[in-house]
């Protein structure tokens, strides 16, 4: 009994290496593209993951996918449970969720 302090003290060195390694991560290029709109560094870290030197290709993929996500159009919950085609799907999720709440899976 007298040693958990140190157990609860043990994470504190993953943590720190976490720390002292993550300067040394690259970023994502999907970050650096869509978020910070800084193109050059985003080819510079698909050229490191890739290997390769023409990456045009996936800024352009990255950059359309993007703006197909900004032409989707949210749907409420509501307008999700009028909707005939998914509603039986949305109902078995809510279902099987709250069994698994109910049934005390999550703790095992």
């Amino acid at each position: 009994e007298s040693r958990w302090p140190y157990l609860f003290g043990a994470i504190i060195v993953p943590s720190l290496i976490q720390v002292v390694i993550l300067p040394f991560l690259p970023e994502s290029p999907r970050y650096l593209l869509l978020e910070k709109h800084n193109t050059s560094k985003a080819e510079k870290a698909f050229q490191t993951f890739l290997g390769k030197d023409d990456v045009s290709h996936e800024v352009e993929e990255v950059l359309a996918e993007s703006r197909i996500q900004r032409n989707t159009k949210l749907v409420s919950i509501l307008q999700l449970l009028r909707t005939r085609a998914v509603r039986w799907q949305v109902v078995t999720v809510v279902v099987t969720m709250g069994c698994y709440q109910l049934c005390g899976l999550n703790a095992v």
